[in-house]
Order: C-alpha cells, then structure tokens, then sequence
C-alpha cells in the first residue's frame, strides 16, 4: 500500500513560500551588493577627483575651474550621503528578508515532521498488518497440518 499523506498540498505550499522567501532574500542582497559597489564607485571617482585638484592647483589654473570641481566634490559628497542611506535601507530590507525566510523554513520544517510521523505511524500499521497476514497464513498452515 502506498503512503498517501492527506495535507501534502499543505507541505508543498509551505516549501513553495520557503522558496519565494529564499528568492526575495536573494534578490534584497543582490541589492545591497550594487549598493556598496556603487558607493565605492562613488569614492573612488571623489579620490581621482580630489587627486586631480591637487595636480592642477601645481600649474597655472583659473579660480572658476577651481571652484567647478569643488562644486562637483561637494556634488560627490551628496551622492556618498545618499548611497549611505539607500545602504542602510537594503540592509533593513535584507534584515526583514531574513526574518521572513526563517519563519516560513520554521513553517516547513513544522509540516515536514507532522508528514514524517504520519509516514512513521502508516509504516509501523503497514508493518503490523503484513505481521498479522503472516500470523494468520502461519495459523492456517498449522491447522490444516494438525487435521
């Protein structure tokens, strides 16, 4: 006799909202690693950028260029500021995500033991009624060849 377990549907729908948690998380980290990319490009760029006004303040070079860089620093700044927040907002996110994915795994793993004792409880009937069949040829046997 096959095993047939009467909340199954149950299960598979708790593995398949473990698994869209698992993608979510997946994807809120994707997030957060291009966000860190970014404001390290941003860093970056304000580094070559500072390196730059540093060269040309050497030579021969007008105040109004001077000033357009420091604008564009400052615009830097901003930006660095800004990448900061939306950071810290992935990893809120990514956090929420976590939080989200060990719920729904505590979820399956809660109905994955409930089918493991029903299958445990249909093996030990099923093994107890192939006891009692054999018990039972084993009487028949008995009886005849005692007649």
């Amino acid at each position: 006799m096959k095993f047939n377990y009467s909340f199954q549907k149950v299960v598979d729908l708790k593995t398949s909202e473990k698994n869209h948690a698992e993608m979510h998380l997946s994807s809120a980290i994707g997030q957060l690693n291009a966000e860190e990319q970014t404001l390290g490009r941003l860093f970056s760029d304000k580094s070559s950028l500072v390196d730059s006004i540093q060269e040309q303040t050497v030579g021969a070079v007008s105040a109004l260029q001077l000033q357009q860089m420091q604008d564009y620093v400052n615009y830097i700044d901003q930006c660095i500021l800004q990448k900061r927040q939306d950071i810290q907002t992935a990893q809120v996110k990514v956090e929420e995500k976590k939080e989200k994915l060990t719920t729904k795994m505590l979820d399956e793993k809660v109905w994955l033991q409930a089918r493991g004792k029903a299958l445990e409880s249909f093996e030990k009937e099923e093994m107890l009624r192939e006891q009692n069949e054999l018990d039972e040829m084993a009487t028949v046997r008995f009886a005849s060849r005692a007649h």
